[in-house]
C-alpha cells in the first residue's frame, strides 16, 4: 500500500508556507525558546528574524528618541517618508508575546507602512516580560500616546490624526491603551489598526486546537509561555486590560483588523470583530485566506502579506491621509 505523508503546509498560501519554511530553518539552529533565557530568546528572535527585515522602502529620515515614562526611558523610532502626502501619524507596537521583538524586527513592515501611507510612523520598543509585568506596558504605552500628542507639531503631524496599532501582542496593548484612555476621559486616536491581536487568551477555543501544534509558526505551548511570562499571578487573566474582549468596547476608535486563518488567535479575532461592533465601533475586519501569524513580515516574498499592508495603508489614509 502506498503510503503518504501529510504536510500541514499544503493548505497555506504556497508563498505564506515557503515563509514558515524559512522560518523554522533559522529558528531550527537554536535551542528551545523555553529553555533559554528571555535574553538569549530575544538574541535568538532578533537573528532569525533578520531575514525579513532587508530591503523595502528607503525613508527621507529615520530618527530615535527615548521617551520618559514613570517606568523609565522608552526607545521610539519616528520614519519620515520621501512621499509625505498627509498630516497623520501611525504608532506601531511591535508584537513577539510581550517578551521578544522590538522595533529592529519590525523595522521593514514600519517602513512599509510609512511608504504606503504617506505619513510618518513612530515606532515603540515598549518593556519586555518578564522584565516587565502585566499591566507595565499599557501604561508605558498610555504615556507614550500622550508625549506623542504633546510633541505632534515638532514631529511632526496633526494631533487629531494619529492612528495607533500592532500586531499579536502589540495589538493587544493597542485595544487595552484605548480602553483606559477612553475610561480616564483622555484623547483617544482616530484609529486603530489590530493586526491577528491577543485579545481572549482563552485555550478552549477550536482554532487553539486546530493551528496550535507548532506547524503554523505561533503554537499553543509558545502562547502559554508568553502568558506565563506576562502575568503576575492567575488574577490577572480577569482583567479587561490584559483581555480587552470582556470589556465594554463602546466608544473605541474606528478599527482596522488583519486577521490569520492558520492561527491559534484566529477566532478570538474574530469574535473580537464581532464584540467591537456589537459595541458600535465601526470595523474593517479582513481575513486573509491561508495565512499564518506573522505573515505580514513575509512581504518580501508573499503578494498576500503585501496586499494586507496596502489594504491597511488605504485604510489609514482615508482615516488620517
Amino acid at each position: 500500500m502506498l503510503q503518504t505523508t501529510f504536510d500541514p503546509l499544503a493548505s497555506l498560501d504556497p508563498e505564506i508556507a515557503e515563509f514558515v519554511r524559512r522560518s523554522v530553518a533559522a529558528t531550527s539552529k537554536f535551542p528551545p525558546r523555553e529553555s533559554m533565557t528571555p535574553a538569549q530568546a530575544r538574541d535568538v528572535a532578533e537573528q532569525t528574524r533578520r531575514q525579513w527585515t532587508e530591503g523595502g522602502p528607503q525613508m527621507q529620515s529615520t530618527d530615535e528618541r527615548r521617551v520618559q515614562t514613570s517606568h523609565g526611558n522608552l526607545r521610539v523610532r519616528i520614519y519620515h517618508p520621501k512621499n509625505r502626502s498627509g498630516e497623520g501619524a501611525f504608532m506601531y507596537l511591535p508584537g513577539g508575546g510581550w517578551t521578544l521583538f522590538s522595533v529592529d524586527t519590525h523595522d521593514r513592515l514600519m517602513r512599509e507602512y510609512a511608504e504606503g501611507a504617506g505619513i510618518i510612523v513612530i515606532g515603540v520598543d515598549y518593556s519586555r516580560a518578564p522584565e516587565a509585568k502585566f499591566p507595565q506596558p499599557v501604561e508605558e504605552i498610555d504615556e507614550v500616546l500622550d508625549w506623542a500628542l504633546n510633541h505632534a507639531a515638532e514631529i511632526g503631524f496633526s494631533s487629531d490624526r494619529l492612528v495607533v496599532g500592532g500586531d499579536s501582542a502589540g495589538g493587544n496593548i493597542t485595544a487595552a491603551t484605548c480602553i483606559r484612555r477612553r475610561d480616564a476621559g483622555k484623547p483617544l486616536p482616530a484609529g486603530i489598526v489590530l493586526n491577528y491581536g491577543a485579545f481572549d487568551l482563552s485555550f478552549t477555543k477550536s482554532s487553539v486546537v486546530k493551528y496550535g501544534s507548532g506547524a503554523y509558526v505561533l503554537s499553543t505551548h509558545m502562547m502559554l509561555w508568553f502568558l506565563m511570562n506576562y502575568i503576575r499571578s492567575p488574577e490577572d487573566l480577569k482583567s479587561p486590560m490584559l483581555r480587552p474582549i470582556l470589556a465594554p468596547l463602546a466608544g473605541l476608535p474606528p478599527a482596522f483588523m488583519a486577521i490569520t486563518e492558520f492561527d491559534v488567535l484566529h477566532d478570538e479575532n474574530m469574535e473580537m470583530a464581532d464584540a467591537l461592533r456589537a459595541a458600535g465601533v465601526e470595523v474593517t475586519a479582513n481575513l486573509y485566506r491561508g495565512t499564518v501569524h506573522s505573515f505580514l513580515e513575509a512581504m518580501s516574498i508573499a503578494e498576500v502579506s503585501r496586499r494586507a499592508i496596502a489594504d491597511t495603508c488605504a485604510w489609514i489614509r482615508a482615516r488620517v491621509g
